[in-house]
Order: C-alpha cells, then sequence, then structure tokens
C-alpha cells in the first residue's frame, strides 16, 4: 500500500513529455528490489503513487511531476485518494 494522488493539469506533448519523463529517479530500490513509485499520464494531468519505500526519490519524481503542471498553467490541483 502507498499514497496515491492526482495531480490535475495540462499534461506536456510531444518532446516535452518526453523530456520530463527522462528527468525522473528510478523507481526501483535495488536492495531489497521493489518500486518506489510509479505513474500513469492522464488526458487531465497525472497518476503517481508512492510505495512509501523511498520518501527522497519519490518526492523528487513527484515534485518534477508539479513542476511540470506548473509550467503549463497558473496552478495545479492535487488531491489524495
Amino acid at each position: 500500500m502507498g499514497r496515491e494522488y492526482q495531480i490535475k493539469c495540462a499534461v506536456p506533448k510531444g518532446a516535452d513529455l518526453t523530456a520530463l519523463l527522462q528527468k525522473l529517479p528510478s523507481p526501483i530500490n535495488r536492495n531489497p528490489m521493489c518500486e518506489i513509485y510509479n505513474y500513469s499520464v492522464e488526458p487531465n494531468g497525472f497518476y503517481f503513487v508512492d510505495h512509501l519505500v523511498d520518501s527522497r526519490r519519490a518526492s523528487e519524481a513527484l515534485r518534477i511531476f508539479i513542476d511540470a503542471g506548473l509550467a503549463r498553467g497558473d496552478s495545479v490541483e492535487i488531491t489524495e485518494i
């Protein structure tokens, strides 16, 4: 179990989306082998889940998604699901 978030914002397209995803830290913790976070790109923003494994990397990834939304609009709406 983890924390799930819906980040409502304008989604980058094409090369901007590719550049955004390349900025993300690795979502895998190697020791023990487990997933730190996961995400999906949705029409109205991003879905993000923090698996509570590595708070530093998960918060870095979450910040990247929030910054991307703010770069394309004046605000983002974040809801914990």
